[in-house]
């Protein structure tokens, strides 16, 4: 995510207009990645994400049509652990309710790609894309490819063996996307003109990165939370298991699955990141606070410790949708803020011609 060189612009380009273009199509693509994280975690959260068990990147754009598409679907699914183990009850109504969830979170993947891809073949082929821009629109093009991939090596776990996806894997693919949108955002960023700053120095960056590797982290283990379901266990707070420590964090062996597979010691790690990541930004905040980045220091303070207290009432409330989604959206809008917190701290762009 280096800085933008800039280099000399075709004859009669408006390199400031076609900025803030591509700046507006880039915050585009970023708001359509929050849209489809929070249908994830709606996907995830109402068991939906076994529904459709093929992967079909084109012809999976299409949704069944008929009653007969229907009942084929609904018996590929009725084939697979989750239905035989879990919803063996289930009806073709209920059926369709979790598939419109699953279909909708694919369908938006579909989106965000054409919305990607046409737009930077149409820019480049106008000359808006500035030559170090190229590249970068065409990483980002193929991560979210990736990003597809990923998301049925997920969808796969589930579909033999087990009657859920794997944690690790829908860690993986939260994770990706959380990294997708500091990508876009980071990009649309440094697209913004130059803004006066008002201080008297400033703040070194080091804080704010690792604001942002912890949020990355902390998105990370709550897609393990979730995968594990660990939200549903232990459900007190500050004491967990009615100790700072909960006991049996090591129970498993080797050591290292607990990381991974041990629904105290997940939630054990959900918390202490959180501890870390709020100490961290109170702390930035106090630094920068006659810094010419005071303000976003402190917007960034308060936004995470809005998110610890949302985490802490989803926590103790045993994990209602409402209150998960929220919470999940509010990982990502701290993301947010602290990737643009920490763009505005580094050097601004050449000038524009």
């Amino acid at each position: 995510m280096a800085d933008l060189v800039e280099t000399t612009p075709l004859a009669g380009r408006d390199r400031i207009r076609d900025r803030a273009v591509i700046r507006g199509w880039l915050n585009l693509v970023a708001v359509m990645i929050v849209v489809m994280i929070a249908v994830g975690g709606a996907t995830r959260l109402t068991d939906s994400g076994l529904s459709i068990t093929e992967w079909q990147p084109v012809e999976g754009a299409i949704p069944p049509l008929s009653d007969s598409d229907w009942r084929e679907a609904f018996a590929r699914y009725q084939q697979i652990p989750e239905f035989r183990l879990v919803n063996p009850h289930m009806t073709l109504a209920e059926f369709r309710t979790i598939y419109w969830w699953e279909w909708a979170h694919r369908f938006l993947g579909r989106l965000i790609g054409i919305v990607v891809l046409l737009p930077m073949v149409a820019f480049w082929a106008t000359g808006r894309l500035e030559p170090a821009l190229k590249l970068r629109m065409v990483a980002l093009f193929l991560i979210g490819g990736l990003q597809g991939a990923v998301g049925w090596w997920m969808v796969a776990s589930g579909l033999t063996a087990r009657t859920d996806v794997s944690q690790v894997r829908l860690a993986v693919h939260l994770g990706l996307a959380a990294a997708i949108l500091a990508y876009v955002v980071w990009l649309a960023r440094g697209l913004e003109p130059a803004r006066a700053a008002n201080g008297e120095g400033r703040a070194p960056a080091s804080a704010p990165a690792l604001i942002v590797a912890l949020t990355l982290v902390q998105i990370f283990a709550g897609g393990l939370v979730a995968g594990l379901d660990a939200g549903l266990t232990f459900n007190t707070w500050p004491l967990m298991d009615g100790g700072l420590v909960p006991s049996g964090l090591l129970a498993q062996s080797p050591w290292w699955r607990n990381l991974f597979e041990n629904a105290a010691t997940v939630q054990f790690g959900h918390r202490l990141v959180a501890y870390l990541l709020l100490a961290a930004a109170i702390a930035h905040a106090i630094r920068a606070r006659r810094t010419a980045v005071a303000k976003g220091a402190s917007a960034l303070a308060a936004i995470v410790a809005l998110q610890a207290a949302i985490g802490v009432a989803t926590l103790l409330t045993a994990v209602p949708l409402p209150l998960a989604l929220m919470h999940q959206l509010g990982a990502v809008a701290v993301l947010v803020v602290a990737v643009r917190h920490l763009r505005a701290m580094r050097p601004p762009l050449a000038a524009v011609p």
